[in-house]
């Protein structure tokens, strides 16, 4: 383990299953991080289905390189970041087994991040092989699970959280995604996906809750068009600045 990244600690981001919006609290967490203030990359460990450089307006670029060490491509939003995205064609199925894959996260890991104190790590869903490979060779400082607020949902973040304490990975807390839809025509709050579970589940395990995060359209707009809501004000820059200060808030408090 070299240096650089002992003092560098890596904040790795989980779900249970695909479809919570995992990337995009990914992406608002490393925005909102380093609207904070802090030196912040974000590393997007989804090798099989990149979306990172869609949701931080950095598709079609690609990184350099200097030896054997990428360097990261610079997003407009102060986050320098490394996404499979960058390094295949568009569409492009990527069908590596379980070593090739790991192979690539330790590309994008060791990359030279130059003066970033904190890098945030969107894993891929599920509890696999490059989970296995995240927690063995580089160690998170802490974990982040993101959940939306369904049993069915809470059920599958229960299994990432059990890797990461079967991993002895501090576990910063739980956000609620998708908590709450207000109609734009009638100003009513529905709850199409439950409310207050995620929350609820983090009692019960004795873990933080970091914040929630409404089902908003305009966080599905604005994702689609690489205007991070982390970058705007707004009660959703508000939910992503809260979320981003509760997990400054863990990290300092594991050390």
């Amino acid at each position: 383990m070299t240096a650089d990244r002992v003092q560098r600690r890596i904040i790795a981001v989980g779900s249970g299953k695909g479809g919570v919006g995992k990337s995009t609290l990914s992406a608002n967490l490393a925005v909102a991080l380093a609207r904070s203030g802090r030196k912040v990359g974000l590393v997007d460990a989804d090798i099989y289905g990149p979306s990172q450089p869609r949701l931080l307006a950095t598709e079609g670029r690609r990184p350099e390189s200097e030896g054997k060490q990428l360097i990261p491509v610079q997003s407009p939003f102060g986050v320098p970041m490394l996404s499979m995205g960058h390094l295949v064609q568009p569409g492009q199925a990527i069908a590596w087994r379980g070593p090739m894959a790991g192979n690539a996260l330790g590309q994008l890991i060791d990359a030279q991040w130059g003066d970033a104190e904190l890098l945030v790590v969107d894993l891929p869903p599920g509890t696999g092989d490059l989970q296995l490979t995240m927690l063995q060779k580089y160690k998170p400082a802490g974990a982040v699970i993101v959940s939306t607020p369904q049993d069915l949902a809470l059920m599958d973040a229960t299994r990432a959280i059990g890797l990461f304490e079967q991993g002895q990975v501090p576990l910063l807390g739980l956000v609620e995604n998708m908590a709450g839809y207000i109609c734009p025509h009638c100003g009513e709050q529905s709850d199409p996906f439950g409310h207050g579970g995620a929350e609820a589940a983090a009692r019960e395990r004795g873990i933080a809750f970091l914040g929630r995060v409404p089902l908003d359209i305009a966080i599905r707009r604005q994702s689609d068009a690489g205007d991070p809501p982390a970058a705007g004000t707004g009660p959703l820059a508000d939910a992503y600045t809260a979320i981003a200060r509760a997990v400054l808030a863990a990290l300092d408090a594991v050390g």
